[in-house]
């Protein structure tokens, strides 16, 4: 959870970052490896609750979250924006040079997903 947080710390301060900072040749591709680095983190986190809770083993990483949800971890329309978040790192890290970066700078401006799954996973945490 504390990588995960620390990357999201990351991304938000490169959200606000001047022109001069986005120009560096490795911004970018700083800002799409710590988006990786932070969805897999939540992914990471998802695979060991359904692991340890006994709840199976998921089909691929996107149902690693849709079975915390089924488990009261995550209510059903964060799950569901966690589900596209982990189909954009799957994009990131497969079709690399096809990443519109649009999308990405859009993307940095609302992490929301991801600091809601790691509020749910804490409060879960903290229930069981």
């Amino acid at each position: 959870m504390r990588s995960v947080r620390d990357d999201l710390e990351a991304l938000t301060t490169e959200a606000t970052s001047d022109v001069e900072s986005r120009a560096h040749p490795m911004w970018l591709p700083g800002v799409k490896y710590t988006m990786i680095t932070a969805i897999e983190g939540c992914v990471d986190m998802a695979q060991h609750l359904c692991s340890s809770e006994g709840w199976g083993p998921p089909s691929d990483n996107g149902d690693a979250i849709r079975v915390l949800a089924r488990h009261g971890v995550l209510d059903g329309a964060p799950a569901e924006r966690m589900v596209l978040a982990v189909g954009f790192r799957n994009v990131l890290v497969h079709e690399y040079v096809a990443v519109d970066d649009r999308i990405v700078r859009s993307r940095l401006t609302d992490l929301s997903d991801l600091d809601e799954f790691l509020v749910a996973v804490a409060a879960w945490m903290q229930r069981a």
